[in-house]
C-alpha cells in the first residue's frame, strides 16, 4: 500500500508543478499580449468596437433616406403588381383527380404486396 500511496503522492506533486508552469505561461502570454486584446474563442488578439450614437445616428438617417427615395420612386415588385394568384376550379379538379389516382397505385401496391 505504502507504494501506491508514495506514487499517488508523486503523481499529485507532478500536477502541482504542471499548473505552476501553465500558470507562468499564462503571466508571460498577457504580459506579451495584454488582457484587452484577447478573445475568449481564442482567434487571436483583436479589438473590439464601439460606435457612437452620433455614428448610429447617422447610419439610420441615410438608410432612411435610401428607402425614402425607392419609395419615392414607387418600386413595387412585379410579383406584387400581377395581384393573388389563384387556381381555376377545373385545375383543382384535375389536381385531385390525379392525387386520388396516385394513392389509389399505391394502395394497389401494398395490397399486392
Amino acid at each position: 500500500m505504502s507504494n501506491l500511496e508514495n506514487a499517488l503522492q508523486q503523481l499529485r506533486e507532478e500536477n502541482t508543478q504542471a499548473q505552476l508552469r501553465v500558470e507562468k505561461l499564462d503571466e508571460v502570454i498577457r504580459g506579451l499580449v495584454g488582457l484587452d486584446d484577447l478573445v475568449s474563442a481564442g482567434k487571436g488578439a483583436r479589438r473590439s468596437r464601439t460606435m457612437s450614437a452620433a455614428g448610429r445616428k447617422r447610419i439610420s438617417l441615410a438608410q432612411k433616406a435610401r428607402w425614402a427615395r425607392s419609395w419615392a420612386q414607387n418600386v413595387i415588385p412585379i410579383a406584387s403588381k400581377r395581384g393573388k394568384r389563384t387556381i381555376s376550379a377545373a385545375g383543382r379538379k384535375r389536381i385531385a383527380a390525379a392525387q386520388r389516382a396516385r394513392w389509389a397505385k399505391v394502395r394497389a401496391q401494398k395490397k399486392a404486396a
